[in-house]
């Protein structure tokens, strides 16, 4: 129990702090319900963006985080902590934009917003060529270099989130995390590890 609230509390912490600079560029493998991908990381293309996903990837945010929204030929989208509680600290940290350098291209992960400066701890791995997305302020910061065909795999049988679609509420996976996914949802794919790679 002890060793758990540890890890609890460093992940809570390190959302208290200033991202530091991640290297200019480095790779970080998924382990998922799936299969393995890999993706790389270039911090010119947005290097806000870049330093908060290498201070995610460093406290082992991802490890256990469904991926609550993939849509066929759109995007597969992931960023809620397991435990709410983790996923709160992060919330109140939000980072500024990033000048979209990079196209929205099929492959490229990018932050998730609800507006100016909005970006937290969701993202999305685009599952098809979406220019739209880069009008609209949308800054990819990696692509995904190895197993594609496996992000290609996801679950994708929920379809758009409550209350547009029947998947699941984003307000009800902030406020409740995994259990609620686990309860209603149980056939979303799941982040086992994301770990910075050679």
């Amino acid at each position: 129990m002890r060793a758990g609230w540890a890890a609890l509390a460093l992940l809570c912490a390190g959302a208290q702090e200033k991202d530091p600079a991640a290297p200019a560029e480095f790779k970080v493998k998924f382990e998922t319900s799936k299969g393995d991908f890999v993706v790389k990381v270039t911090r010119d293309w947005a290097p806000r963006g870049a330093d908060r996903f290498h201070a995610l990837v460093k406290a082992q945010y991802f490890d256990g985080a469904r991926f609550y929204r993939v849509l066929p030929k759109y995007v597969a989208q992931f960023g809620y902590h397991a435990d709410p509680k983790v996923s709160a600290a992060w919330r109140e940290k939000a980072i500024e934009d990033d000048a979209v350098k990079e196209k929205n291209i099929r492959g490229t992960l990018t932050y998730a917003k609800s507006g100016a400066d909005s970006r937290t701890t969701q993202m999305f791995i685009n599952l098809k060529d979406n220019p739209a997305l880069d009008k609209q302020g949308f800054a990819p910061f990696a692509t995904v270099i190895e197993g594609m065909e496996i992000v290609d795999q996801l679950h994708s049988g929920y379809g758009e989130g409550a209350p547009k679609g029947r998947g699941p509420s984003q307000e009800r996976i902030f406020k409740e995390g995994n259990a609620y996914l686990e309860k209603s949802f149980k056939d979303l794919d799941h982040i086992k590890s994301a770990r910075l790679a050679e």
